[in-house]
């Protein structure tokens, strides 16, 4: 079935209303597809959806999937950021993502730039960037106690700005040990992990979210994946290919 479940509308950072990316969804011959809208994250707020906005947000997806239905079967989610607070009631999934890091009382984000992304790793971590990893994935090892997510989104965001191994190698023994103990930790509680097309069909990266290497380690301890557009207009729904 063609589905495509990570998604955002203008009610966070994309500039399509749900309506138009339903439309464009459906015009795309999906079967399935979700709306995902970025959750609230207090100190960087220039993104999310403000909290007051969640009882509308669910309501206009409800309302939309009354309206298309037969056409195509609509779901109801959200991006929960780890640092965020709870999820609103009423949704049909939550895909768990980490887009940042919290080092001397600071919430780092991760993938705004590639200059940001080494100012982060000079600044805070010494000029590490095995050091930063290592934190990263600590933190998504904890991300269903806090996201109680059903999918894992983009789970190696940390390679982001790293194409060519810009930053730090991806064959490192400490980068390796650091994913292989994240994926073991999150597996037991959400084994249903992105294939992540977002950056790529920004032109960011060659590859998706998971690297290759993850997904066979992935697949060999039980775990499954999911392809995705995280789109952020109509322009890219349901766009897959390598």
């Amino acid at each position: 079935m063609k589905r495509d479940l990570h998604n955002h509308t203008v009610f966070s950072d994309g500039i399509n209303t749900a309506e138009e990316m339903v439309q464009a969804a459906i015009a795309a011959g999906l079967r399935e597809f979700g709306i995902s809208d970025h959750s609230f994250t207090p100190f960087d707020p220039g993104y999310c959806m403000p909290p007051e906005k969640y009882p509308e947000y669910v309501q206009t997806i409800r309302e939309l999937q009354k309206k298309y239905a037969g056409q195509i079967d609509l779901k109801c989610g959200l991006e929960l950021d780890y640092y965020s607070d709870a999820a609103p009631e009423g949704l049909d999934y939550i895909i768990g993502s980490v887009h940042y890091v919290k080092k001397d009382g600071e919430y780092l984000a991760l993938d705004l730039s590639a200059e940001l992304f080494a100012e982060i790793i000079e600044k805070h971590f010494g000029g590490d960037a095995y050091a930063l990893c290592e934190r990263y994935y600590e933190t998504v090892s904890d991300l269903y106690r806090k996201t109680k997510a059903d999918i894992v989104g983009h789970f190696d965001l940390i390679t982001k700005f790293n194409e060519g191994d810009r930053f730090f190698d991806e064959n490192n023994e400490r980068y390796r040990n650091a994913w292989q103990k994240a994926v073991l930790e999150v597996l037991p509680d959400t084994p249903v992990f992105e294939i992540n097309f977002g950056a790529f069909n920004k032109g960011l990266r060659s590859v998706p979210y998971l690297s290759k290497e993850i997904q066979i380690f992935l697949n060999e301890h039980g775990g499954r994946t999911i392809e995705s557009s995280d789109s952020h207009s109509i322009l890219t729904i349901g766009k897959f290919k390598r």
